[in-house]
């Protein structure tokens, strides 16, 4: 299923229109939420890029912060450090540039990619079980952010939630936000 659906999302002919749906739906549900560290992830693998949205967030309020995920182990929570659009990076695990040398940061609100999702919110990621692991973690520590997935309507499927998986509290895709 996941093969299916990168292979699905790396060929979609209505990209540029379904990203800029995305973008503006994102925007607003910021906007509307009472965001102020906000945890997104660098784009891989044909994802929607959210960058821009963030970095045009950042600039609204002087008192936000945004962060970026650091795996600094498999099996384990992510990390989040923070992250301003100038800020140098290195290259992580798996390749993914991290912010280099920023301090931790504790995000209140959580982008988080969809490979695929349910229409209950329920995601399927890469596999990892990063996001779940991280997810968890935070609730037990009791600081649970708020999860707000991003992903496109192609890749909108019936899920049979795993008793680890825990549902979105918002979805993002280029149908708007839910």
């Amino acid at each position: 299923m996941r093969r299916h659906l990168l292979a699905l999302r790396a060929t979609l002919p209505w990209r540029p229109g379904a990203d800029a749906a995305i973008e503006a739906a994102l925007a607003t549900l910021l906007d509307r939420l009472p965001v102020h560290r906000l945890g997104f992830y660098w784009p891989i693998q044909q994802e929607f890029d959210a960058r821009a949205v963030v970095s045009r967030w950042l600039a609204g309020a002087p008192a936000r912060q945004a962060a970026l995920p650091v795996v600094s182990r498999p099996g384990v929570p992510l990390d989040f450090h923070l992250w301003e659009p100038a800020t140098p990076m290195v290259a992580g695990h798996y390749g993914i540039p991290v912010p280099d040398g920023t301090p931790p940061l504790l995000p209140d609100v959580l982008l988080i990619p969809c490979v695929g999702f349910s229409p209950e919110k329920f995601r399927l990621g890469y596999g990892g079980g990063f996001y779940d692991r991280t997810l968890a973690a935070l609730a037990a520590a009791g600081s649970t952010p708020l999860a707000i997935g991003i992903g496109y309507e192609a890749c909108r499927i019936p899920l049979a939630p795993q008793p680890h998986d825990l549902p979105m509290d918002w979805m993002v895709s280029e149908a708007g936000a839910f």
